[in-house]
């Protein structure tokens, strides 16, 4: 259980977040909503330790993350940032190999290798495992970095925007792959995400934020209410269950 304890964070005189608590389950996908500017990329970024707050705790297990190695956080938890700096010239295969730096220090074992060979056929890659990264579309390259995060096996995955500017079909295939990594091997995902329909029926649990600070938190199928979500994005909503879930629906003119 990752546990966030009245963080607050600031960039020079401008409060990014206020006092934030709250808690992402063990073994489940979390997604982070709200609008721009709510604070949800800064909150993720400081769980993944790549920046500081300014005040506040957040804990792993009961255990401060300040309190943990770098060199051991990075087998616990694995980071995919939004549009990730790349520019060498690597085959989908050695890209996904720097998912094992944190265990290999660059020279591959052979339980690396089956950790590369695992995630690479997790995604179903196999076919591009040759083909070179830059040469792919935005959802193979997206699928490509998936797999490096996946190699690096570790229990908790951190994912800004993963589904940025891909395809619906890219996207669906993001998304069922975070449910499998929870479902079938038990680890702890947490997105930022903004279409809310992947959000509300792919995740057992929702962090809402909005203006730096938490609205509201809880089960997906608990907390996704036209009400709720109207207030956080201030426009209308209708959601339209079914059996195989919800439809959010935000962008049919009021009266129309």
């Amino acid at each position: 259980m990752i546990h966030v304890n009245q963080i607050e964070k600031s960039y020079g005189e401008k409060r990014v977040l206020a006092h934030v608590s709250a808690q992402f389950p063990k073994g489940k996908v979390t997604s982070l909503i709200g609008p721009n500017g709510a604070g949800k990329t800064t909150l993720l970024m400081l769980i993944a330790r790549l920046q500081e707050a300014n005040g506040g705790e957040i804990t792993i297990d009961g255990r401060s993350i300040a309190a943990i190695k770098i060199q051991d956080y990075a087998r616990r938890v694995a980071t995919l940032r939004q549009s990730p700096d790349f520019h060498l010239r690597l085959t989908v295969e050695e890209l996904v190999a720097f998912g094992r730096f944190p265990y290999s220090r660059g020279s591959l074992t052979a339980q690396d290798r089956q950790a590369i060979d695992d995630a690479i056929a997790f995604l179903s890659l196999e076919n591009l495992r040759a083909s070179y990264v830059d040469e792919l579309s935005g959802g193979q390259r997206q699928m490509a970095f998936l797999a490096m995060t996946i190699a690096q096996q570790t229990d908790i995955l951190l994912l800004d925007e993963p589904l940025n500017n891909l395809d619906m079909k890219h996207a669906v295939q993001i998304m069922r792959a975070l449910r499998r990594l929870c479902d079938e091997q038990g680890r702890t995902v947490i997105l930022v995400i903004h279409d809310i329909n992947f959000a509300a029926n792919y995740s057992d649990h929702i962090v809402a934020m909005q203006g730096g600070a938490v609205r509201f938190a809880g089960p997906a199928h608990e907390v996704v209410t036209e009400a709720r979500l109207r207030a956080l994005y201030d426009i209308d909503f209708h959601i339209v269950l079914n059996e195989r879930g919800c439809v959010c629906n935000y962008f049919t003119p009021t009266g129309a």
